[in-house]
């Protein structure tokens, strides 16, 4: 089933658990078919862990979880050799990464160390111990949490580990008739155990290379690179968006454009996704701390300012 209706089938799954919020469960979803990696940031109790556990289980990729805390090691995430005596060499012994889906629970609670061990995985889809090379599955995807509140002992992730994540998502509170059928529903069972397999790998592999073929117009790229730069241009802002984040932008717009049944992308679909791919990416200069200037109220304002091209612009 390599059609869009089997992607909006396994988005109608993950809800059966993560009532309500279906544009993160779709955000999560374009993720994966990109190729890219999710940082979820917020508080803790709102399905940061459930979310990402049903993603597994609805496109039927294997999923690893990862508690990150202070004794984790990089060995851990990367894996390690180790001598065999009965074959007298030494042997791979696969670490966390060796999935499709890694999950690193409470990403800023390990040292900066363990933290970097992700960075080569994240990148290059590969991980280097002792000389040797070892590739990971395709497709493999982290997704990373963290809590906003309680920085006891917790580790900043650095810019340029930021940067790797292609989007940056916060689930937020659910609506008090949500929250009444989240406890409804589990009060007798998990709904989890409810999720079905609706995807297989070669299925997801199939759609990864479609969004790749999703048309963007060379007018619609221009959009993108002069939303991108305004970033680097605005005062309230110290550190602007990098290049990579112009690809992200791009990508993000080509997989929104493809769950929506389009084989061409339009300026709205860069607007739906540029606050996933921007936010994580933009450093605010100290008066806009001071002011309690937002990001997003930037990104809106630099929205507003930078003049769209024609729908009719892009190729169908």
């Amino acid at each position: 089933m390599n059609s869009i209706a089997s992607i909006n089938s396994a988005i109608d799954e993950i809800e059966k658990v993560i009532i309500g919020k279906k544009d993160i469960v779709e955000m999560l979803m374009i993720a994966l078919l990109c190729e890219g990696h999710v940082l979820i940031e917020d508080v803790p109790g709102v399905g940061k862990t459930t979310l990402a556990s049903a993603l597994g289980k609805s496109t039927g990729l294997f999923c690893k979880r990862a508690q990150f805390t202070p004794d984790v090691m990089a060995s851990d995430i990367t894996g390690f050799t180790m001598f065999n005596k009965e074959l007298n060499k030494f042997e791979y012994r696969s670490g966390m990464v060796m999935t499709n889906i890694l999950l690193a629970d409470e990403i800023n609670r390990t040292t900066p160390k363990t933290q970097s061990a992700l960075l080569e995985a994240m990148e290059e889809k590969q991980v280097s111990v002792d000389g040797t090379v070892h590739k990971l599955p395709k497709p493999f995807m982290v997704i990373a949490t963290q809590n906003c509140h309680g920085y006891v002992g917790t580790f900043a992730l650095p810019e340029a580990q930021l940067d790797r994540f292609f989007f940056k998502l916060t689930i937020g509170y659910p609506s008090l008739e949500e929250e009444l059928n989240i406890i409804i529903d589990r009060k007798n069972q998990n709904p989890i155990n409810n999720v079905n397999s609706i995807l297989s790998k070669e299925e997801i592999i199939y759609h990864i290379d479609s969004v790749k073929n999703v048309d963007v117009d060379r007018n619609i790229l221009k959009y993108i690179v002069a939303l991108v730069s305004k970033t680097r241009q605005d005062p309230m802002i110290e550190l602007g968006a990098s290049p990579r984040a112009s690809i992200s932008l791009m990508r993000a717009a080509q997989g929104y454009a493809y769950i929506k049944g389009r084989s061409y992308v339009v300026p709205e679909d860069v607007i739906r996704v540029i606050s996933a791919v921007l936010s994580h990416r933009i450093i605010l200069s100290q008066e806009a701390k001071i002011k309690k200037v937002t990001i997003n109220s930037i990104l809106r304002r630099i929205v507003s300012n930078v003049t769209p091209p024609y729908r009719g612009m892009a190729n169908g």
